[in-house]
C-alpha cells in the first residue's frame, strides 16, 4: 500500500458530538496523552465540528479558557474555495504532561484583531524579483518568483527555500525589505544563509534512477491564511523534466506562531507512482549530521556564514514512508519510498543559537525529537 503524509501526521482531531447544552456553545476538552510539556499546541476544528453554534462565518466564534480569558484564535481557508470562506478554526494552547484542558467556544460579533496579535505572516515581494517571504515568532523564509531568473544584477534559477536568521519575536519581514540592510545583523536577525541552486531548507524534488530533478522559481502564489496564528500559502510551479516525463508541482506550506517547522504538502501533477519525492538540507563545510530512521527525521548543526554562530536545519517525516537518505553534489536527501500522484506532507526548518531558544546541536535534536513525537500523538479533543 503507497504510503502518504497527507493525512497520517496531524498535530490535532476534530471533534466528533460537541456538548450543546447552553444555546449557541460548545464545551470541549483538549487531551495531553504525552509526558511531556507541550507548548504552543495549534487545536484545530472543522466547520463540521462547529455546525451546532449555527453560525456559518467562522471569524464571529469566540473561544475561552477554564477561567473566562478569551483565546486567540483564526478562521481558515483551507481549499481556497471561489468565496474564500474559512472552513477550520484555530487556536493555540499550552499543556503540561498529561494535562487536559477545557474551553468553551460561543458565537458573537467577528473577531477584531491588532497588530500585536500577529505572530504569523507572509507576502508576495514582488518590489524584490518576486520573492515569496514568510515568518513566524521564532523563525523566517523566502523562496525565489520567475522575476529572479531574468534578473541582470544578480539572476537566480532556484525552487530553494531560503533561511532569514531571526533573534525577535517582532514579525520583521516588511522592515527588512523596505530598509533593505538585511545582510547585516542590527539587532534583529541577518539573512547570512546563501541557499542558491541547492535545496535549501526543506526544498524538494523527484528522485529517479538515483537522480534529483527539481523545479525552478515558482510562478505564481496565493495566500488561503495571514495569521495572527498561521500563515498558509501555495506556489505553483511550471511543469518540469524528470527523467524525460513532465511534472509539474503545486507546494502548500503552512507555519503556526512558536513553530521552528513549516508544514509542506507538495501535490504533483503528471508522472507515475514509479517516482519518488525527495526533501533536501544544503550540505556545509563542518556541518553535523545525524538521521533517526524510526522516528523519521534528519537534522545537521552548521556553522553560520559570517561567523555569525551555529544554526539546525531539519526534515521531519512519517518514518513508515521513508526509502532512504541519499545525497547528492548540493544536498543531503531524505528519500520517500515510491508513489507521488497524491498529496505529500513533510515538516522542515531551522533555528539559529543566537535566537536563544536553541544553542547546541544537543537541544536541537531533542527539539526535533519531540516535535515528531507530539506529530505521533495529536492532542486529542473531544465534547466534556
Amino acid at each position: 500500500m503507497k504510503l502518504t503524509l497527507a493525512s497520517v501526521l496531524v498535530l490535532v482531531v476534530t471533534i466528533f458530538v460537541p456538548n450543546t447544552t447552553v444555546q449557541n456553545q460548545l464545551t470541549i476538552t483538549a487531551s495531553n496523552k504525552l509526558k511531556i510539556v507541550r507548548p504552543g499546541e495549534t487545536i484545530e476544528l472543522t466547520a463540521q465540528a462547529l455546525a451546532p453554534l449555527s453560525e456559518k462565518d467562522l471569524t464571529k466564534l469566540h473561544v475561552r479558557d477554564v477561567s473566562g480569558n478569551e483565546v486567540l484564535t483564526q478562521a481558515v481557508d483551507t481549499d481556497y474555495d471561489d468565496f474564500h470562506k474559512p472552513d477550520v478554526f484555530i487556536f493555540q494552547t499550552d499543556f503540561a504532561p498529561n494535562e487536559t484542558k477545557t474551553f468553551t467556544i460561543t458565537a458573537g460579533k467577528k473577531r477584531e484583531y491588532k497588530k500585536e496579535d500577529f505572530r504569523a505572516y507572509g507576502r508576495f515581494v514582488r518590489e524584490r524579483f518576486d520573492d515569496f517571504a514568510w515568518e513566524n515568532d521564532r523563525i523566517g523564509h523566502r523562496t525565489y518568483g520567475k522575476a529572479l531568473i531574468t534578473w541582470k544584477g544578480e539572476p537566480l534559477t532556484s525552487s530553494a527555500i531560503d533561511i532569514w536568521s531571526k533573534r525577535t519575536e517582532k514579525l520583521v519581514i516588511n522592515d527588512w525589505y523596505m530598509v533593505d540592510n538585511y545582510h547585516t545583523d542590527q539587532g534583529e536577525g541577518v539573512d547570512a544563509y546563501s541557499a542558491g541552486p541547492t535545496r535549501g531548507c526543506g526544498g524538494n524534488g523527484i528522485w529517479s534512477n538515483g537522480q534529483l530533478y527539481i523545479p525552478t522559481n515558482f510562478v505564481d502564489s496565493r495566500v488561503l491564511a495571514n495569521g495572527p496564528i498561521r500563515v498558509m500559502f501555495e506556489l505553483v510551479y511550471e511543469p518540469f523534466d524528470v527523467n524525460g516525463v513532465k511534472v509539474s508541482q503545486v507546494l502548500r506550506v503552512s507555519l503556526d506562531a512558536g513553530s521552528q517547522l513549516n508544514q509542506f504538502r507538495a501535490s504533483y501533477q503528471g508522472g507515475s507512482d514509479s517516482l519518488a519525492l525527495a526533501i533536501g538540507l544544503k550540505k556545509v563545510k563542518d556541518e553535523q549530521k545525524q538521521f533517526n530512521a524510526e522516528h523519521g527525521w534528519l537534522t545537521i548543526w552548521e556553522p553560520v556564514d559570517k561567523n555569525l554562530g551555529m544554526q539546525g536545519l531539519a526534515i521531519v517525516v512519517d518514518p513508515r514512508a521513508v526509502d532512504k537518505v541519499a545525497e547528492d553534489k548540493l544536498n543531503h536527501l531524505v528519500v520517500l519510498k515510491a508513489g507521488i500522484t497524491s498529496p505529500v506532507s513533510y515538516w522542515s526548518g531551522f533555528a539559529w543559537d543566537r535566537a536563544g531558544k536553541i544553542p547546541s546541536a544537543e537541544s536541537w535534536n531533542a527539539y526535533v525529537d519531540q516535535f515528531a513525537e507530539r506529530l505521533r500523538s495529536p492532542i486529542e479533543v473531544s465534547n466534556k
